[in-house]
């Protein structure tokens, strides 16, 4: 059903994420512990897997609009995570909380604006219900590779 839902609105889930020469994550993208779905940190990706632009400080060489579209590719990249630990988005029953960071230039003060790209595409898909939840952002001096958002949050399983 969510599937079908990306596909009504032109979306796909990109690859799983290529990281940059010598680096090491050592720790779960999604982690599930009991019903709950932990979510690390994420940043966009484009179809490849590949860190995805524009990059730079929000408010400076990223326009607000811009970093909305990076928000919801964020969230694309955190679906295709949740895919791959899950098998299947539908086995995600409903969402606690996103944490978005934007990697914001000095005054720059429409964070929750940004991150309303990926806020807008959980409702979009999980409906007003299912998809609510609460959530944070905050502007950051620096998010890893120069990405101007990163989402972190927690959701549940049926």
């Amino acid at each position: 059903m969510i599937e079908s839902k990306l596909r009504t609105l032109n979306l796909t889930l990109p690859a799983p994420l290529q990281l940059p020469a010598g680096v090491r994550l050592p720790f779960k993208a999604i982690h599930v512990v009991g019903p709950r779905i932990l979510i690390s940190g994420h940043g966009p990706l484009d179809a490849t897997g590949k860190l995805a632009g524009p990059f730079g400080k929000v408010g400076r060489e990223v326009s607000a609009e811009a970093a909305c579209h990076a928000a919801q590719l964020t969230m694309l990249a955190i679906l295709s995570d949740l895919k791959t630990a899950l098998g299947s988005l539908d086995r995600v029953a409903g969402w606690v909380r996103l944490f978005g960071m934007v990697n914001s230039a000095p005054g720059f003060t429409e964070c929750p604006a940004v991150i309303n790209g990926a806020s807008d595409l959980v409702v979009a898909l999980w409906g007003e219900e299912r998809g609510a939840h609460a959530r944070s952002a905050i502007g950051v001096a620096e998010l890893p590779w120069n990405i101007p958002v990163e989402i972190e949050g927690e959701a549940y399983l049926a």
